[in-house]
């Protein structure tokens, strides 16, 4: 097995800027990696190896040492591409090709990464699913939507997959998949030239191995060194147990990682906390709907009222549903949030994170559905970094993950903090699988 993919995010940047590893050894390895797995997996929707070596030529010929040197990133199917078909999941855009990179895709080229394809997206990031399996089992979904991002960094075909969540779109698919999934606080990455469904909740984020990873490329791409984390680990931290309303809608499974993450942390010289649930929080899974319902009804006005047969069944359902919101609806919804906000902000006076669920429990099976986001919603909504570290297999041998959450612009201890959780857990990882 080729050596390059037993590295890790951090390692492979530091080899190939080093020059003992070029571009197109890197390149190599993961068009071979990509041979092998993708007719089980299916986590590419556009993947062009003549390509991919003729960008790692050009920065081998360049010299390139940026700080993302030789990172093989999968850029999700809703992000735009200038040299690459962008179809944001549905046939109605098959084969488009926008004028421009999406920011986001321009400084990780910039950067020196190696972009390896376009990741399959659900139907413009929401509800009707690809055909990407999870590589765990392909009978069950690796989730959604960002389904393809999390399926190729699992299965050793990039080390980085783009994500964007708008209700649970990168922290179920990365608990379903057994890899890091990082919703950064609302902002921090350049969201722009990504197909919008809800400018008041869209989130750019990433998908990696391990926290350490996401830390470091995050710091890139955002212009903010600080979130990058020192080799000195964190002092052991206050962490507040949020049973996510409505918490009965988790599984054996989802508790059963809570209950390890719990007991590790604890078993490293952490507290964790019980945090008495808000009164008010149960109504932030109505909330999101309301005003996710009013700006996607009106972000997808064109393919409403001009693509409309174009779509699948699932996608107008789902915008049917969501048009029955109403401006008093969703005006109530904006004046709702402040309270919400300081109420819990009180609940998490005495912690520094809270952990959660990552989603209800393993990957379901079966591919018609890519699972619920009742447990990613109020943080989306609430603008909160989330992470979804790896915690268990469950008796199914499919991973489960728990979810660390921070308060709003503290991204830079939410993932020293999770780092932290992720070395007590010690838990398999997709790059066991290499």
């Amino acid at each position: 097995m080729n050596e390059i993919l037993k590295l890790d995010a951090v390692a492979l940047i530091s080899e190939v800027q080093s020059k003992r590893i070029s571009h197109r050894d890197v390149c190599e390895a993961y068009i071979e990696r990509i041979a092998q797995k993708e007719t089980d997996v299916g986590a590419f929707i556009h993947f062009d190896p003549d390509q991919v070596r003729s960008v790692a030529d050009g920065l081998d010929k360049q010299q390139a040492t940026g700080p993302l040197a030789g990172l093989p990133v999968g850029v999700k199917d809703v992000i735009d591409t200038v040299d690459m078909p962008t179809g944001y999941g549905t046939d109605a855009y098959s084969g488009s090709r926008p004028v421009w990179d999406a920011p986001c895709v321009t400084q990780s080229k910039s950067a020196g990464a190696l972009i390896m394809g376009k990741t399959v997206s659900t139907e413009f990031a929401m509800a009707s699913p690809g055909e990407t399996r999870n590589p765990w089992s392909p009978a069950h979904t690796p989730g959604g939507s960002s389904s393809g991002s999390c399926a190729a960094v699992a299965s050793g075909m990039a080390l980085m997959g783009f994500g964007t969540q708008t209700a649970g779109s990168i922290i179920r698919p990365a608990s379903y998949c057994g890899v890091v999934g990082y919703k950064p606080s609302f902002g921090l990455l350049e969201p722009a030239e990504i197909k919008v469904l809800s400018h008041s909740l869209d989130t750019l984020g990433i998908v990696t191995r391990s926290v350490r990873d996401a830390a470091l490329i995050v710091s890139v791409l955002s212009g903010r060194s600080g979130l990058a984390l020192s080799r000195t680990p964190c002092s052991a931290p206050r962490v507040g147990l949020f049973r996510t309303p409505p918490f009965d809608m988790s599984e054996p499974a989802t508790e059963a990682a809570l209950d390890h993450a719990i007991a590790r942390i604890e078993a490293a010289g952490g507290t964790v906390v019980e945090i008495d649930v808000p009164e008010d929080f149960v109504t932030t899974h109505d909330l999101h709907a309301a005003v996710m319902g009013w700006e996607v009804t009106r972000a997808l006005s064109h393919e409403r009222t001009v693509l409309w047969d174009q779509l699948t069944q699932v996608t107008r359902d789902f915008l049917t549903e969501k048009a029955k919101v109403t401006a008093l609806d969703y005006d109530a919804a904006l004046a709702a949030l402040p309270l919400i906000k300081t109420s819990l902000a009180g609940a998490m006076t005495d912690v520094d994170v809270l952990l959660a669920p990552s989603a209800a429990g393993a990957a379901p099976k079966g591919l018609a559905s890519t699972g619920a986001p009742t447990f990613n919603s109020p943080w989306t909504l609430l603008h909160m970094p989330a992470l979804s570290v790896p915690a268990i297999l469950d008796v199914g041998l499919l991973p489960v993950g728990v979810q660390v959450i921070g308060r709003v612009g503290d991204d830079a201890r939410t993932l020293e903090i999770s780092a932290w959780i992720e070395a007590c857990l010690d838990a398999p990882k997709a790059k066991d699988f290499l």
